[in-house]
């Protein structure tokens, strides 16, 4: 699986861009907008096509989900210890880790982790130059949630992580600061094998 997180700052076209990757197979786009509020959001995923809100994991403004049909939710790794228990019967739920213990302690209702870094990060600059995330992937434990790869993931090196024991890889500034983001994406898939 390639799941595409947003941009943290507006792209021309994003939307548009959006409803293409979606064509061409993207299976999740987590929708990360720190800086929106709730009437931004909901402006922002009525631009996307209604056949694809199933398909949208929400980073904040839990109560859009409802409204716009997404069974999805995200939470940060400090949010997850205050997650409603609720929350677990009603959505699919996922988080972010940045440690394999902390991924192999997960609780198995949590549907997969992001881990991150797995490589230097395209989208911010200096962040993850040294990191060891994809060697201590080894070292995973827990098979009840899912292991998605993210941080500095691009076409050149995505056959890398899929050489681990992920579940899958996430896809940020590979896609968003490239100059044709679908085309990114497409090779992304093609070199992770997985038309």
């Amino acid at each position: 699986m390639i799941i595409v997180i947003t941009p943290e700052q507006p792209i021309r076209n994003e939307t548009g861009i959006i409803n293409e990757l979606f064509q061409a197979g993207l299976e999740l786009l987590h929708v990360r907008k720190p800086v929106m509020d709730a009437a931004a959001i909901r402006n922002y995923i009525k631009n996307i096509d209604s056949g694809y809100h199933e398909q949208l994991v929400l980073h904040s403004h839990y109560i859009l989900a409802e409204e716009f049909g997404t069974s999805r939710l995200h939470f940060k790794e400090s949010e997850r210890p205050n997650v409603p228990d609720h929350f677990f019967d009603e959505y699919i739920v996922s988080t972010s880790v940045h440690r394999i213990d902390d991924f192999n302690m997960l609780d198995p209702r949590w549907e997969y982790a992001l881990i991150s870094p797995v490589f230097p990060s395209i989208s911010k600059k200096g962040y993850g130059t040294d990191t060891i995330v994809l060697e201590s992937i080894r070292q995973r434990e827990n098979d009840d949630s899912g292991l998605i790869a993210l941080g500095g993931i691009n076409q050149y090196n995505i056959d890398t992580v899929f050489s681990e024991d992920v579940d899958g890889a996430a896809l940020l500034g590979a896609v968003w600061e490239s100059k044709e983001p679908l085309k990114t994406y497409t090779q992304c898939r093609q070199n992770a094998l997985l038309l």
